[in-house]
């Protein structure tokens, strides 16, 4: 999914975050250039991989950083805790993306493993923060792999460029398919003007129209600039035009101000749907809390298959501190999925990552494995494989988006937190 945009936060934080968490960081070992992966993952074949993540640690998306840093983490110390890769510790340093408003923040992670001589960059979480960087990334020969990114339009966008989110293709077709499942055919949408919320409201509109409905405010020239923070007249404007639905296409810097805004203005909260971007357990106390029962009924939806109890506890087990698990998995299978293809191609440069990654997803077939110890086996004994993601993303198609993937549903409860409602697969359209 996604993206991200907020005003007035300059925190020249570049070199910053470089939170250079090496995770695990291994020895210099160097193990010859290598061919096909015939060894064991800790066995000699290439130099130590190098992973660099450009993840949101501040602004507008910064509720995704724990989850998203935590899936990284943990498949590095499954990998490295089975012996690493190439005979070395598989590294990891980490960078801040901040969001589109502080656009010089993630120009700056950029360069930074850039100048690392990283392989691979798993990030942004924002598409409008890629479409910044990709160009520079893809073009020094590195592997970016996003966990979150959405945006219909960054599709095929290079062949160094994947992701493990689906595109809004698919999110939008949930939701606009819920909205009228549960009776709506005049529907408003509060959207922003950012590549995220446009293309998940042209995905959405279209699905309305197409099932006979009609969205009645938030088509194109309707939409609120990011910086807004003044909803009284937006809200107004929406509710007049007569919906019998609202969906909140934002992040959650706007959202509590808007939730607030239809409230006061009378709006049937159980009326309203979130998404990826702004789907949070807002609470009843703080800044973006509301009082129990404002937003009991509201629903929204989250790309990814929802993360079992086993997967929600090995993340804890590097992040104790985690409150969800927001592309989490995303985050988890951009890693394993980028280690594999060094170790099936045995060797961990950018060029022959890219060149590996369709063929350890499953995208040519090959044996079913999960983890990094099952599927490093299998490489090892020459054996095609298809990685069986945590997110329960399908193999990349041609496009680099996962072929497949699962919408979650989630309902709000009294307290303003949400609960796992149910999952929607659907396929993911190419061309």
């Amino acid at each position: 999914m996604i993206r991200s945009t907020r005003a007035g936060r300059a925190l020249a934080v570049a070199g910053v975050v470089a939170l250079a968490l090496t995770a695990c960081a291994g020895g210099d070992d160097e193990a010859g250039s290598g061919g096909d992966a015939t060894s064991s993952g800790g066995g000699d074949g290439g130099e130590a991989l190098h992973i660099g993540t450009i993840l949101p640690v501040t602004g507008s998306l910064a509720q995704l950083g724990p989850p998203e840093i935590a899936g990284v983490d943990l498949a590095v110390k499954e990998i490295n805790d089975a012996g690493g890769l190439f005979g070395s510790d598989v590294k990891v340093t980490h960078t801040d993306s901040s969001d589109a408003q502080n656009a010089s923040v993630a120009t700056a992670s950029a360069q930074e493993l850039i100048s690392a001589g990283v392989s691979a960059i798993i990030g942004a979480a924002s598409s409008s923060v890629t479409k910044n960087i990709v160009d520079d990334i893809t073009g020094a020969g590195i592997v970016q792999v996003s966990p979150a990114n959405t945006a219909t339009d960054l599709s095929g966008y290079s062949d160094f460029y994947f992701r493990t989110a689906p595109p809004d293709t698919v999110q939008g077709d949930v939701l606009g398919n819920l909205i009228v499942g549960d009776g709506a055919s005049n529907v408003g949408i509060l959207v922003f003007n950012d590549s995220y919320g446009t293309s998940l409201r042209d995905v959405v509109e279209g699905v309305v129209g197409e099932a006979g409905g009609t969205v009645v405010y938030g088509t194109s020239g309707q939409e609120f600039d990011p910086a807004e923070t003044n909803f009284a007249t937006i809200v107004a404007d929406a509710i007049a035009a007569g919906p019998d639905a609202i969906a909140i296409l934002a992040f959650t810097d706007q959202t509590p101000a808007i939730v607030r805004e239809l409230a006061a203005q009378g709006w049937d909260m159980s009326k309203t749907y979130f998404v990826d971007g702004n789907l949070q357990n807002f609470g009843t106390e703080g800044d973006t809390g509301f009082p129990a029962g404002t937003l009991e009924n509201a629903q929204g939806t989250l790309p990814g298959a929802y993360p079992s109890e086993e997967f929600q506890g090995r993340m804890l087990e590097v992040d104790p501190g985690l409150k969800d698990y927001s592309y989490g998995p995303e985050s988890y299978d951009a890693t394993m999925l980028v280690a594999l293809a060094a170790l099936k191609g045995g060797a961990s440069d950018g060029e022959t990552i890219q060149a590996n990654m369709a063929a350890v997803s499953g995208a040519d077939g090959g044996t079913e494995c999960t983890g990094w110890e099952e599927c490093s086996k299998l490489l090892a004994d020459g054996e095609d494989i298809a990685y069986q993601s945590a997110s329960g993303v399908g193999p990349f198609n041609e496009a680099n988006d996962p072929s497949s993937a699962f919408i979650g549903i989630y309902q709000f409860g009294p307290e303003n937190t949400y609960t796992f409602s149910r999952s929607e697969e659907g396929e993911v359209p190419q061309g």
